[in-house]
């Protein structure tokens, strides 16, 4: 098996989005980097921003001034502005169309964001020392999500040189890390004729050589936005007469973590953000939190999910207090279907550069490529969650993470067998 599109090339994209991360909801110099070459493969259907995503089912979206910061940071980097214009209020992604005849609608899907993580100035830190640090403060590709855009754009100019009949759409996915951009993508209506559908992760702790055909689990996953609202007063002068809201929220997090873990697996919850009152001599009128619950199953997760909002409620009762669940983004878990499994672990098989197939692992975190997946297989399709193995020195989302950029071609080579293997078994 040859190299379908040249390593070099294909590491050289995956450096200038490595430059240049956005946090969900942010991507809009990625998306239109991400544009321009798709316009140079000579794609000519491209759906961008608002014409890519269900919009209406957004969550976690940033406020106006957050926008605007990266906005005009994208602008300013040379983001095209016709492309740019397009993806005002964070309206980021985008889903391209490759047409080649009668034959299988395959989709591959690939997410684009950034994390908030400072990247490593260490001399052995390879971006760093090579010139392709991240040029954003605060922000990272720290978890291979420039590796998989690439991967995208790789196996699109794969199967456009080929001679695949179908039709093979890729979806560069925003907001995966807020857990938030793969159910406006599912709903968009661009999976509605997809029978087969792709995606895929590099690392996930397999070493380059490794490919895992497919996912058979992750943990489902909720994220909520909790906000107390009580009342103020003195807190020397009239302690009783203020309702605090701090209060409401600590009872609620010690309550939260006594959750009783479920006998049919794992069941996760963790409170990761708490911000609350405006002086030590005032009781609290406003206090806000961060939450997410988390199960082995979808099941499992719903249990956590409804617990925690029994508790919330009971802890507003408790110091008479209102109290707001804002969602923020979710996601079932994954389930892969054997037939794609196995025809990639054909494929991966033969190439000269895998030498170990791991038939099936379970994903530790959360994916919302799960809406993706599951929108395709309700509708009768099948589709997986393929891991790409690459050599990371230190583990996801972490201030050193890098990959090992002939995983790169390796994706490709794997993923354009597949959607042609995919094509091969219609006829």
């Amino acid at each position: 098996m040859d190299n379908f599109v040249d390593p070099e090339r294909l590491a050289d994209l995956r450096r200038d989005f490595h430059r240049r991360p956005e946090p969900a909801w942010r991507e809009f110099w990625t998306t239109c980097r991400i544009v321009d070459e798709l316009e140079r493969l000579g794609v000519t259907e491209i759906h961008v921003g608002p014409d890519a995503l269900a919009t209406e089912r957004r969550v976690a979206v940033p406020d106006e001034e957050e926008l605007e910061f990266w906005f005009e940071q994208a602008r300013s980097a040379g983001a095209r502005e016709s492309t740019l214009e397009r993806l005002e209020g964070g309206n980021t992604g985008a889903v391209a169309v490759l047409e080649r005849g009668d034959g299988p609608t395959v989709a591959l899907r690939v997410d684009i964001d950034g994390l908030p993580i400072e990247e490593a100035t260490d001399s052995d830190h390879t971006p760093a020392a090579e010139g392709f640090r991240s040029r954003h403060a605060g922000t990272m590709h720290a978890c291979g999500h420039d590796a998989h855009a690439t991967i995208g754009l790789g196996v699109l100019e794969a199967v456009a040189e080929s001679d695949f009949n179908g039709t093979l759409k890729v979806v560069f996915q925003p907001s995966e890390e807020r857990i938030a951009g793969g159910e406006p993508a599912a709903k968009s209506g661009h999976l509605d004729d997809v029978d087969a559908l792709i995606a895929v992760h590099v690392g996930l702790n397999h070493p380059t050589g490794t490919v895992v055909p497919g996912i058979e689990g992750s943990l489902a996953v909720r994220q909520m936005a909790v906000t107390f609202t009580g009342s103020p007063s003195h807190a020397g002068a009239q302690p009783n007469e203020g309702n605090n809201a701090n209060q409401a929220l600590a009872t609620a997090v010690t309550n939260l973590q006594g959750i009783a873990r479920h006998s049919d697996g794992i069941t996760r919850v963790n409170v990761g953000v708490i911000e609350g009152g405006t002086a030590v001599n005032v009781v609290s009128e406003r206090a806000y939190m961060e939450v997410e619950v988390r199960g082995g199953t979808t099941d499992l997760m719903e249990y956590m999910a409804s617990d925690a909002e029994r508790v919330i409620r009971s802890a507003a009762e408790m110091h008479n207090c209102e109290f707001e669940i804002e969602p923020q983004g979710g996601a079932p878990s994954i389930e892969s279907d054997d037939r794609l499994c196995n025809l990639i672990a054909t494929v991966a098989d033969d190439h000269p550069s895998v030498d170990r197939l791991v038939e099936t692992d379970r994903l530790s975190g959360s994916e919302d490529a799960a809406h993706l997946m599951a929108e395709v297989q309700n509708r009768g399709g099948i589709a997986a969650y393929v891991g790409v193995g690459t050599d990371h020195p230190t583990g996801h989302h972490t201030s050193t993470f890098d990959v090992d950029e002939t995983s790169l071609g390796i994706g490709v080579d794997v993923l354009t067998e597949a959607v042609l293997a995919l094509n091969e078994s219609d006829n």
